[in-house]
């Protein structure tokens, strides 16, 4: 690790290393999937928004923060090839083909533990996407993210689709370490 760097980004460091597929993590500490974890659960495939993370994402029980290479290793192979990893009482973390995905991504799981919530609040079992459902319903055609995406930025001047930068490939590449 470079001198200086945060303890966190031990985390980042082992996903890139272990996942080609993700250019992008959103680390984030959401008010209703920050609820949901702390009842040691991970919200259910029972909406479209839910969909992506079917049948559900991983819970990292332990609520220790990842401060060395160790528990950054464990929580990168409990996130696996799944899109999440929900860090009990201390968020989640997602990854994506770019930043952009993995913040809708985010988003997405956010609605999703809502949703968890609001279920249980009935006392009902509530109704789950069966694996079919969950494929069938989690797609990324028509320009999905991209328009996900460009509702949460707007109005922000700053905001921008951009591809990943050069310079972010290299990086990335460095870090991943050969093939």
């Amino acid at each position: 690790m470079p001198e200086g760097a945060l303890p966190e980004v031990r985390l980042h460091r082992e996903i890139y290393r272990k996942r080609a597929d993700v250019n992008g993590i959103v680390r984030f500490q959401s008010p209703k999937l920050m609820s949901l974890s702390t009842l040691g659960r991970t919200p259910e495939a029972r909406h479209g928004l839910g969909s992506y993370f079917a049948p559900r994402p991983p819970l990292w029980p332990n609520p220790r923060l990842a401060r060395d290479d160790d528990t950054a290793r464990a929580i990168a192979a409990v996130l696996g090839d799944t899109p999440a990893v929900v860090l009990r009482g201390n968020g989640a973390l997602t990854v994506g083909r770019s930043i952009e995905e993995a913040t809708v991504l985010a988003w997405y799981l956010e609605d999703a533990a809502r949703v968890e919530l609001d279920v249980l609040g009935t006392g009902s079992a509530g109704w789950v996407f069966d694996p079919a459902e969950a494929a069938d319903r989690a797609v990324t055609t028509g320009r999905l993210f991209e328009r996900m995406w460009d509702w949460l930025v707007a109005g922000d001047p700053s905001a921008t689709s951009m591809p990943p930068l050069p310079e972010l490939e290299g990086a990335l590449a460095r870090v991943r370490g050969p093939a």
